[in-house]
């Protein structure tokens, strides 16, 4: 039994080493077919590897061929050039060698003109002190005959001819004088008149009196109230008079000041419409459209400085400027008569070479002043100085503002051309206007003032008061006075009168000889 056991475990260990030589075998005839077919892969790359580098030398000899043929080109076009920047050279140097020897021949025909002019320059100098010495000679001799030194002969000279043409000179001068005056009053007009046509602005003018239309002649009651409180409470509050008379459908605010009538014009539209018109309403209303015309100040400013290009301003100096928006001089309103008058000034001094930054803004600020002349004690043109010192405006600029009506010397001319623009936009037709009671009261006082001085026979108020003629006596005024009364009027009526634009004063004095043939 025990060899049995032992004869099957041998018989298994036999069948178990078969098997394992059978796997191995099978194992290693795969292995060796994939690492022949591995081989097989490698030569074939290999063969591949060897056609491209054999394809590549071929290319690179090529090219190296290509490349020898190239730089022989090049190496040819290189010896052509170098051949024909020799000849260059040689032709230039031979040029140059020209040259040379034409300027040497010219520095020495020159050298020989100077030494020419040399001779020349000491026979002239020669011939001088030989005339000099003989008119010394000539000289002393005449002042032993005349027994006069040089001095005393010229100053006798002098004397006779002063004597002898004093009149025609003097005429000539005057004459001299007139052309002068005449010439260039001739450029002036020609170039006012050319800033004018170049620069058309509307003619703007400002009554006193602004008209609220109402919906229907009930609202009146309303806004006359209980015993007349609504009005009065308003009229307080506004600063303005409210003018209700048989008038259908509308009421009149009557009042200088164009900012309260503004303020008072929209305060009744919103009181009107709102239906609620009483005291305290009205106040409320009131305060509130102040606030909104602040603004509207604010914005004027800002359109003024944008138009005219002007830049760093502060907002409170835009809120003066603006309010200029509500002010009038005349009638005409004042931020429109100086923009106006910055279009016309920047013209003006464009064309005889002044700043015209400086003109611009001189023109913008000339009458500042009088956006709180009614506030602040003062001139307008003090109050001006005053609020352009405050906000550092340029100091150029602040002598335009106080010189345009010649408070202060002009010293400069922009401030002219400032002044200038400053008539030229006043006095423009149109531009300006009164009532018709100021007018005649103002020519009644030009035409009293010129027949106040003494020899005056007539005088007449003509052209709109823009001009006053005054008759003399021809037998009291002679020529000297006329011109010394003419000064005189004229400084009289900038003394005593205020108006718009220039008054020309002209003096006539006329003689008339009458006869009759019998």
């Amino acid at each position: 039994m025990e060899y049995i056991i032992v004869f099957l475990a041998l018989l298994g260990g036999v069948l178990l080493g078969l098997l394992a030589g059978w796997f191995w075998f099978s194992q290693g005839k795969r292995i060796s077919s994939s690492l022949q077919n591995e081989i097989n892969a490698k030569e074939k790359e290999l063969q591949k590897m060897d056609s491209r580098l054999a394809e590549m030398e071929s290319k690179a000899k090529a090219a190296e061929f290509e490349a020898r043929a190239q730089a022989r080109e090049i190496l040819s076009e290189a010896k052509v050039q170098v051949n024909e920047m020799e000849g260059k050279i040689e032709r230039e140097e031979v040029r140059l060698e020209e040259k040379e020897k034409s300027l040497e021949e010219k520095t020495k025909d020159i050298e020989r003109q100077r030494q020419t002019l040399a001779k020349k320059q000491e026979d002239i100098d020669a011939l001088k002190t030989e005339l000099s010495d003989g008119a010394a000679k000539h000289r002393k001799a005449l002042e032993e005959i005349s027994k006069l030194s040089e001095a005393e002969a010229k100053e006798q000279l002098w004397q006779e001819l002063k004597t002898e043409f004093s009149e025609y000179y003097a005429k000539q001068v005057k004459f001299l004088k007139q052309d002068i005056e005449n010439e260039y009053e001739e450029k002036a007009k020609n170039l006012l008149s050319e800033a004018m046509q170049r620069y058309a602005s509307e003619v703007s003018t400002e009554s006193t009196a602004t008209i609220v239309q109402l919906p229907s002649d009930d609202v009146k009651g309303k806004i006359i109230g209980k015993e007349g409180r609504n009005i009065i409470a308003f009229e307080n509050a506004t600063g303005v008079d409210i003018i209700i008379d048989d008038t259908p459908g509308a009421i009149i605010i009557s009042g200088y000041d164009l900012a309260r009538r503004y303020v008072a014009k929209l305060s009744m539209e919103k009181l009107v419409k709102d239906g609620r018109i009483q005291p305290a309403r009205i106040e409320e209303v009131v305060e509130k459209v102040k606030k909104e015309v602040s603004k509207m100040m604010l914005e004027f400013g800002k359109r003024a400085v944008e138009e005219l290009g002007i830049t760093g301003y502060p907002q409170d100096l835009l809120k003066i400027i603006g309010r200029l928006r509500f002010r009038t001089s005349y009638g005409q309103n004042i931020l429109k008569h100086s923009i106006e008058m910055a279009h016309l000034g920047r013209m003006m001094a464009e064309e005889i070479g002044a700043d015209p930054s400086i003109v611009v803004e001189g023109c913008l600020l000339h009458d500042l002043g009088k956006a709180l002349d009614h506030e602040v004690a003062g001139t307008h043109v003090e109050i001006g100085v005053e609020i352009c010192k405050r906000f550092k405006v340029r100091p150029e600029v602040i002598h335009c503002v106080a010189a345009h009506h010649e408070d202060i010397p002009i010293a400069s001319p922009e401030a002219f051309i400032v002044a200038a623009a400053d008539a030229v936009s006043g006095a423009r037709p149109g531009a300006r206007r009164e009532s018709f009671e100021a007018y005649l009261k103002r020519l009644k006082e030009l035409e009293e003032i010129a027949k106040g001085f003494q020899g005056v026979d007539r005088a007449f108020a003509i052209s709109a008061g823009r001009e006053i003629r005054v008759y003399v006596d021809t037998k009291k005024i002679d020529d000297l006075g006329q011109e010394e009364m003419a000064k005189n009027i004229a400084k009289k009526i900038e003394e005593e009168l205020t108006y718009p634009g220039v008054i020309k004063v002209n003096v006539i004095r006329e003689r008339r000889i009458e006869e009759a043939a019998k």
